[in-house]
């Protein structure tokens, strides 16, 4: 039964309730193998939006984090057919979308009572409760106009084997006579030790009304994920002004392999890419795909692939907006930041003009012996350079530097990342293997 339900989904009409353009959710459904099925059987029904269920049943709660990975970003929303798996799934930091839980308290507390009241070893007014809050609990026992001073609760979420010892404890201390549980383990266990446990079950109003929130919650998700973004890619080295020894096709050259480039990396999240002027291009795109290029906006898009593949450094910024104007106008007040270097303010910027996380600190270069200050890297190569010839490789730099040429390749890299040096276009030869890279040294740089 395990296994057939968690591959079974439930799909509503298309069309039924919002225009036939809307496009369906998928909301994951968490719990119990049979509080599982009775939220599938009722998705038709109570789902606000046309949706497809898909359930992740566990056998014990502990299990909830990893269900919750298994669905991966598949779901728009999460809902969970009780608050334990809910709180565990929280705390292990897995809820990438929308999440919420079916209620335990209110009638589904005050239907629990009532049965414990048919069970003669049972005083419902001596009983322990657990995960439900002290408020709730008092809440059911004054609508039903019990005392509940003589009732203990453990609203702490924990393992099975935890709560079952804190029942029990009590039980055999003869504090309590019952125990009233939100966690269908414990119940099997405490009943399995001839113990009285009335397990607390959701009422089907309270399905239906998780059902509807995990509804909506998704189609917010949904909007926020096609949110219009623009992203601003800036590069130093190509900002630099002109001089007019240096002459300009491998500029030109550069130009055009960073924009293939960036086509490629758009192509891969639907984005579409225009080149502004000379030394930026800006970028459209939606916040999920973005979201998903950068782990959460977390990592500079495009600027790992850039840096290793044409050796440039680059200035970002990320704006949402619900215009492209405004997207734009958030990214480069997000641009300007980051080249001011207020680092606590973040590269992306969200449709109110708010910063989404820190920006990335860049790795630092792991391997080989602590490296000079670009500058005096600079100066030691510009002081055997013959002939006035500015443009090297690494093989050359690293009998300059007395370096090997693997050293020699990572410091010409630090030039350019320090806009002391620029990526000329590879040196194409009839001879097999790697072209060899020239790097072109701005001595000018030294005089300032």
């Amino acid at each position: 039964m395990g296994r057939t339900l968690v591959e079974r989904t439930e799909e509503t009409p298309r069309g039924s309730r919002l225009s036939a353009g809307t496009p369906d959710l998928t909301i994951g459904v968490v719990g119990s193998h049979d509080l599982v099925e009775r939220v599938m059987l009722m998705g038709h029904a109570a789902a606000p939006v046309p949706c497809r269920l898909v359930a992740a049943a566990y056998r014990d709660e502990q299990e909830a984090a990893d269900k919750v990975t298994r669905l991966g970003p598949g779901v728009d929303a999460c809902l969970f057919a009780s608050p334990v798996p809910f709180e565990l799934a929280r705390r292990a930091g897995v809820l990438t979308v929308p999440a919420t839980h079916v209620q335990l308290g209110g009638a589904a507390l005050v239907s629990a009572i009532a049965r414990a009241m048919l069970d003669d070893r049972i005083d419902p007014r001596r009983v322990s409760i657990d995960v439900l809050s002290r408020s709730e609990i008092d809440e059911a026992y004054s609508d039903l106009n019990l005392p509940s001073g003589d009732v203990h609760s453990r609203d702490e979420p924990g393992a099975t084997g935890t709560i079952t010892a804190f029942h029990e404890r009590l039980l055999r201390q003869g504090v309590t006579t019952g125990v009233l549980t939100c966690v269908q383990g414990v119940a099997d266990r405490l009943s399995a030790a001839g113990m009285p446990a009335i397990p607390i079950r959701p009422t089907s109003a309270a399905i239906r009304s998780a059902l509807h929130t995990a509804g909506l919650l998704g189609a917010r998700h949904r909007l926020e994920e096609s949110q219009l973004t623009v992203i601003l890619v800036e590069v130093p080295t190509l900002r630099e002004p002109v001089r007019r020894a240096s002459p300009r096709y491998w500029r030109d050259e550069l130009r055009l392999s960073l924009h293939r480039l960036l086509v490629q990396e758009a192509n891969r999240i639907n984005a579409s890419v225009w080149p502004i002027d000379d030394h930026s291009y800006l970028v459209v795109a939606t916040k999920g795909s973005i979201a998903a290029a950068t782990d959460g906006f977390r990592v500079l898009p495009f600027a790992a692939r850039i840096r290793e593949e044409l050796g440039l450094a680059v200035e970002v910024g990320v704006g949402m907006g619900r215009t492209t104007h405004d997207a734009e106008t958030h990214a480069r007040g997000a641009l300007t930041r980051s080249q001011g270097g207020k680092q606590a303010q973040g590269f992306a910027v969200d449709r109110e003009g708010r910063a989404l996380v820190p920006p990335p600190r860049m790795p630092p270069q792991s391997g080989g012996p602590a490296k000079p200050r670009g500058v005096e890297v600079l100066a030691r190569l510009a002081a055997k350079l013959e002939g006035g010839d500015t443009v090297v490789d690494a093989e050359g730099a690293g009998r300059m530097l007395g370096v090997t040429p693997r050293t020699a390749r990572r410091l010409l890299r630090t030039l350019v990342d320090e806009g002391l040096a620029w990526p000329l276009p590879p040196n194409r030869t009839p001879q097999p293997g790697r072209p060899r890279q020239l790097y072109r040294l701005i001595v000018e740089k030294l005089s300032r």
